[in-house]
């Protein structure tokens, strides 16, 4: 069994110890529990009988864990807690440690070579010996063993919920072969990978086969609300809201581009509150990048997001908003051109152009829910679009161009939407196309490239509900709230308080700038 290791550094193991025996799921993924008396670690949420305290310790991240000799449980399964936060307002090293593993948590910021230390430490401007030594400083372990705990967890998950051939999992999972899959798998757990397999997890749908996962998250969470924004705003032909026996569910097309190939799909997913996860069902045809998709659809629902620490800073201002979250998208360019198209126009509206932009360059695809038939339009289609095609559908010249500027930036490489992307760059960047200013670039970075801190001080709803009359006035009553403004934000847009010519306002301001907004370009 693993020797008891040192404390890791910020817990307070007796908290821990009460938290796992209350199995509170607001501290999902913010620790793990190792057993010294079984060999394994558990997340607070795991309903096991509770462990004698003196056999006991207590972990910040996974890696941790694993690199003192525990195994995972094959019961709560850690590979399904909610990740940690990577944002703080700490020191610098501290902040630059984070901004790695959040790196490496990213599958869309890497080619097919996937992260590494040096390549991580290229990206964060600094040498790779001083990457190594802030981040064991940090997390206890090295950005290898970090990668490696994430790439073998997620490896789990696939062998655990899917059929899919050793060979694929291995890698999907970011492994180069299946002897150092293997060879990791069982250094790492003592089993081989096919003793994990489980009869039976693939779902059979209406129109073929569908690989059904659970996705943690900390309460609360308020899924009704993120549910009904998507569904203001469904495109027809790509995303889908349906009430099937009380319980709602939100489906939509997918296309994901990895490794030089790009496979299409579906996924549908609603929420189950009582054990706070979210069942994601998804098309077989993206089993092979089931770990991005996961990936985008924790980024969609910001189900990784830690209210104890957002709703410390903001509760007193905003009491009523505890359980909302910032909704993201699982494509980038998908979000900037939305955000492009509702320039200036309400929600019904920016559905109505976004809905014929699918019907006109969306691609065809087949899938066993009635309604979702088109992906969204690539960068390629944007771009070889002609502008009289594109005014056809309503989209005025203005908005012509912002759109083949973001189509042409994202062909070209040089424009990432993702949340792996560097923020002031990509800010500045967006800034400097036609037909993008301070507000859709801001609103671009809260759901795309998930930064907390954006901030559209522009926004007319958002300086009424905050009760000023200017931006400038705006941007400083929210340094209290820095860095979680963005929650800020979707607080303000959602009070209840707000009167009725902001609430009307309010209703577009979650997807396009308003007339009177200081940033949005006409």
């Amino acid at each position: 069994m693993p020797a008891t290791p040192a404390p890791t550094a910020g817990l307070e193991s007796d908290a821990c110890y009460l938290a796992m025996k209350a199995h509170d799921a607001r501290f999902d993924g913010s620790f793990f529990t190792g057993v010294t008396s079984t060999g394994v670690y558990c997340r607070p949420v795991c309903r096991v009988k509770l462990p004698r305290r003196e056999n006991c310790c207590f972990f910040r991240h996974a890696a941790q864990a694993e690199a003192a000799g525990f195994r995972p449980c094959l019961r709560c399964r850690p590979e399904l807690a909610p990740r940690a936060a990577s944002w703080s307002t700490e020191d610098a090293s501290r902040i630059l440690a984070l901004q790695a593993a959040r790196l490496i948590d990213e599958p869309d910021a890497w080619t097919e070579e996937g992260p590494g230390a040096a390549r991580i430490a290229a990206r964060l401007g600094v040498s790779d010996r001083h990457l190594r030594r802030i981040f064991e400083s940090q997390f206890g372990v090295s950005p290898l063993q970090y990668l490696q705990t994430r790439r073998l967890l997620a490896a789990k998950q696939l062998i655990a919920d899917t059929r899919l051939p050793m060979t694929q999992v291995a890698l999907a999972s970011g492994f180069a072969s299946v002897r150092r899959f293997n060879a990791a798998f069982v250094t790492h757990y003592g089993l081989n990978p096919s003793a994990l397999r489980r009869a039976g997890a693939v779902r059979v749908g209406q129109a073929g086969e569908s690989v059904e996962v659970r996705l943690g998250f900390r309460p609360p969470y308020d899924g009704a609300a993120m549910l009904d924004f998507f569904a203001r705003r469904a495109l027809r032909g790509v995303e889908q809201t349906s009430d099937s026996g009380g319980q709602p569910r939100f489906g939509r097309t997918l296309r994901v581009s990895q490794g030089g190939r790009s496979l299409a799909g579906w996924l549908q997913l609603r929420f189950d509150p009582a054990r706070e996860q979210v069942l994601l069902r998804v098309g077989d045809s993206l089993a092979a990048v089931l770990p991005t998709v996961i990936s985008r659809v924790r980024a969609l629902l910001d189900l990784d997001a830690e209210p104890m620490v957002i709703n410390g800073v903001l509760h007193a201002s905003f009491p009523e908003g505890d359980g909302l979250r910032v909704p993201g998208t699982v494509d980038g360019f998908e979000l900037a051109v939305r955000a492009v198209l509702g320039q200036q126009i309400t929600v019904a509206a920016a559905r109505t152009l976004g809905s014929r932009l699918v019907e006109a360059f969306g691609e065809p695809i087949a899938t066993p829910i009635d309604g979702l038939d088109r992906l969204f339009p690539t960068p390629a289609a944007i771009a070889g679009a002609s502008g009289d095609a594109l005014g056809q559908l309503g989209i005025v010249r203005q908005r012509q161009s912002a759109l083949f500027a973001v189509a042409r930036e994202m062909l070209e490489g040089r424009l990432a939407l993702h949340a792996g992307a560097d923020v002031p760059a990509t800010l500045a960047a967006l800034q400097a196309l036609p037909g993008i200013g301070d507000w859709t670039a801001q609103y671009i970075a809260m759901r795309a490239l998930r930064w907390p801190d954006a901030f559209p001080a522009g926004d007319v709803a958002l300086q009424k509900a905050l009760g000023v009359g200017t931006a400038r006035a705006a941007a400083e009553a929210s340094q209290a709230w820095r860095p979680w403004r963005g929650y800020a934000v979707l607080r303000a847009w959602h009070r209840p308080a707000t009167p009725p010519a902001a609430e009307a306002s309010a209703a577009t301001a979650l997807h396009t700038p308003t007339r009177a907004r200081t940033g949005a370009t006409a």
